[in-house]
């Protein structure tokens, strides 16, 4: 039996999907109300493919619970914030939850830590926990850092055909959690120690911040001087060792916009180019009030109530809003409008900021000005309902004469 610990975006898809393949599952999470709904037979969140794993789960007998089971195989998905005053990472959730599991676990158990942490998380904040219940790593207790790779609206596939990488203290232990993600895993699995585990992760999603900085200084320099941004990235993305991302509004989710910060906090003498990077992607909301700003001043539009943001989310065709570019937009608002600026997403079903619209066509009527945050294949697929509206475009998905670019 495996108890996976946390059923959020990671530890839910990866809880099903065992189940799916014939491993004996229970998920624990400390939200009753999550549990519930999920013994009930209702998914949690909206992800292709999720709810027809989540049949096929619970056909093979997965449980869910608010308890910690005992047993020798726990896998653990929570939260791993960073603090933005130290930049470092915030491991009270992971410290919270091996606590709970060396309370109840069996003589011998693994313990594999799904959650990106930072380099030595693992050192500096599991092992003490262990050796303060009098016990020993590597013989009371096995540490495994096996990271998730997956990300929203495309979990299920990248869950069987991404590569894994496991870090542990030995190869016997690494092989055995090898053979529990090769029952739904297609990819290649790597073994490795925790450390190079851990800051693999992290390398992963820094270089991704990075090259998106890259493309949004870009994106900057071209305003400048009126040059065009995407064209100038195609025409260098034809050489074949160029591969530059798009520029876009900034950067949001729970893995690049807050994995370089790891780095950052560990290493401040070390990380000048990372910290330069999030930087500039942190201060793309911030860049997009200006050209909101520019284009009221074009048009003589002096009410912000007259402007409307499309999309919440931090990506296109997930219903995720963590770290979303619009909620950063909208905390720095303040600073550089007047207050009622208004706000639609079709994948949002809840209301989680003031002035939000639940229905398109109410929210196109109330503005003039339209802000594409978000390249949902909604607004894609309705483009004859916005060409008459001033259209601050910054994700480059339309053409019209009166769309302006970031």
């Amino acid at each position: 039996m495996i108890n996976i610990i946390g059923l959020g975006y990671i530890g839910l898809p990866t809880a099903l999907i065992l189940a799916a393949n014939g491993v004996s599952v229970t998920g624990t999470d400390y939200d009753r109300e999550l549990v519930d709904t999920l013994n009930s037979g209702m998914t949690t969140f909206e992800e292709d493919g999720l709810d027809k794993l989540f049949i096929k789960a619970n056909e093979n007998g997965v449980l869910f619970t608010t308890e910690y089971i005992s047993t020798d195989i726990y896998i653990v998905a929570v939260p791993t914030p960073y603090d933005k005053a130290s930049k470092k990472i915030d491991a009270n959730y992971v410290i919270s939850a091996v606590n709970r599991i060396l309370e109840v676990c069996f003589d011998g158990a693994i313990i594999v830590i799904e959650s990106t942490i930072s380099p030595g998380t693992i050192d500096k904040h599991v092992r003490p926990l262990i050796q303060a219940f009098g016990l020993e790593t590597g013989k009371d207790i096995h540490l495994v850092h096996a990271p998730e790779r997956i990300i929203p609206g495309n979990m299920i596939h990248e869950l069987k055909f991404n590569s894994r990488t496991i870090g542990a203290d030995t190869k016997s232990i690494g092989e055995r959690v090898k053979q529990i993600y090769s029952s739904f895993c297609d990819a290649e699995i790597i073994i490795t120690d925790i450390r190079t585990a851990e800051m693999t992760k992290v390398v992963e999603n820094t270089f991704r911040d990075i090259n998106i900085a890259f493309a949004n200084e870009l994106t900057k320099i071209c305003r400048t001087d009126k040059m065009d941004v995407y064209e100038i990235i195609r025409i260098a993305n034809m050489h074949p060792r160029v591969n530059i991302l798009q520029p876009g509004p900034g950067v949001g989710g729970h893995c690049i916009s807050v994995d370089p910060w790891f780095l950052v906090g560990d290493y401040p003498d070390l990380t000048n180019l990372i910290l330069a990077a999030r930087k500039i992607n942190d201060s793309m909301p911030k860049h997009v009030l200006g050209r909101i700003r520019d284009i009221m001043r074009e048009h003589n539009i002096k009410d912000i109530s007259k402007v409307g943001l499309y999309g919440l989310t931090y990506k296109e065709d997930v219903e995720d809003t963590r770290e979303s570019p619009t909620l950063q937009l909208l905390e720095n608002m303040a600073e550089h409008l007047a207050y009622g600026i208004k706000v639609f997403d079709p994948m949002v079903k809840s209301r989680v900021v003031d002035h939000q619209f639940m229905n398109f066509e109410d929210f196109l009527n109330e503005i003039e000005v339209l802000v594409i945050m978000v390249s949902h294949t909604h607004i894609k697929e309705n483009m004859d309902l916005i060409e008459g509206k001033l259209i601050l475009d910054t994700k480059n998905i339309c053409s019209f004469n009166k769309s302006y670019k970031l």
